[in-house]
């Protein structure tokens, strides 16, 4: 199915947060004011052991030394490799000919690193990427924006929750707690600097997560969240963020290459060597409904149970056969049909991070006075 993401869709809007674009986007000499964008698929490769290589134009997939399947190419957008994976050399260089990403993890979903092609996009954009990080007005701007998509997003999923708790305690705790996001959120404007925000999205991170196990509705005690940790994840909660993270992590970069720009060069999040600063800057406004609702549904459904997690002190990590539960949920949730709110077309889930570098890039050219980040409706 393909999605239509054009220039004239985009017009003046409002937001709960005070974002204004005010003009429509203007339609470049030279044409492109259309976009199409087809969602292709994921192809997950878990079993250990499994050999890929090209035949023809297709991907064959052999385990055991048997051909397991055979995918068309042109169905697939990128693969992710976890584990013992062994790739042909031509097989890599039928990769990058035909735009696929090979990603490489380890079989517990910690990412290694990745193969693209020649990347897209004009030097212009990047050009004016570049620049943009010295403008401190517009990367304030930005990062402001995208902070507001963040909090915001957070803030809807305690509403949501709260509204559903039947325990008042709780209830009043998540509340509580969403009111101090929309004060966050309300608190940007007064920030003059990238690092005051970061100070701002710290603690309204620390808020969020504060009432994270008000959210659960498992018996499973070892399931409960008792705080976000990271790099490793202390229990099996933040095993499971974090391994949704890494997904989607993933798919931004993806999107942003895809449209012409850096995903190192970001605004929010410190530049460094080998990271993918503008990526991770990107995703922050998603990680609330891509992410932490998919989690509180598998945990909640009892999908992903403490029996699913394999403990290395001081570690936790998900199984196998979890990891396959996770993904299919992941490919499932980014096939649900939404409406965008700023574009407001119908489109897949899967498709927001190709929409949200749409946007950005937009920005950058010129052809629109301001990020508008995704808000979860």
């Amino acid at each position: 199915m393909q999605k239509v993401l054009a220039a004239g869709n985009l017009y003046a809007k409002g937001s709960a947060f005070g974002i204004r674009v005010l003009q429509r986007p203007r339609r470049r000499a030279g044409g492109g004011g259309t976009a199409v964008r087809k969602l292709g698929m994921t192809l997950f490769i878990l079993t250990q052991g499994t050999y890929l290589h090209c035949q023809n134009d297709a991907v064959e997939i052999i385990i055991g030394g048997q051909e397991k399947g055979r995918i068309p190419v042109h169905n697939i957008d990128s693969i992710m490799c976890f584990g013992d994976t062994t790739v042909s050399t031509p097989f890599l260089a039928f990769c990058t000919k035909h735009g696929v990403t090979l990603s490489f993890l380890s079989e517990r979903g910690q990412f290694y690193g990745r193969l693209e092609g020649p990347r897209s996009g004009n030097i212009l954009l990047r050009q004016q990427q570049f620049a943009s990080l010295y403008d401190v007005p517009f990367s304030t701007h930005l990062v402001r924006n995208i902070l507001y998509g963040k909090i915001g997003n957070s803030k809807l999923l305690l509403q949501h929750c709260a509204r559903e708790q039947m325990d008042a305690k709780a209830k009043q705790r998540l509340q509580a707690a969403a009111e101090k996001l929309s004060e966050a959120a309300k608190s940007l404007q007064g920030c003059m600097t990238v690092d005051e925000m970061r100070g701002k999205e710290g603690a309204a991170a620390s808020v969020y997560f504060s009432v994270f196990d008000d959210l659960l509705k498992t018996k499973d005690d070892l399931m409960r969240f008792e705080g976000r940790s990271r790099r490793p994840p202390a229990n099996r909660s933040n095993a499971l963020l974090s391994f949704l993270y890494t997904l989607l992590k993933n798919d931004v970069q993806s999107a942003l290459e895809s449209v012409g720009l850096d995903p190192a060069a970001g605004y929010l999040h410190t530049l460094r060597p080998g990271r993918p600063a503008l990526a991770l800057d990107m995703m922050e406004e998603l990680r609330s409904p891509l992410c932490d609702r998919l989690a509180l549904a598998l945990i909640n459904r009892g999908q992903i149970q403490s029996s699913d997690f394999d403990a290395e002190t001081p570690s936790f990590y998900l199984t196998d056969k979890a990891r396959r539960t996770v993904l299919n949920a992941w490919g499932n949730r980014k096939n649900q049909v939404i409406t965008h709110s700023f574009l407001k077309e119908k489109m897949e889930i899967g498709l927001v991070p190709f929409a949200q570098a749409q946007l950005l890039a937009r920005v950058l050219r010129g052809d629109l006075d301001e990020y508008p980040p995704f808000i979860w409706r």
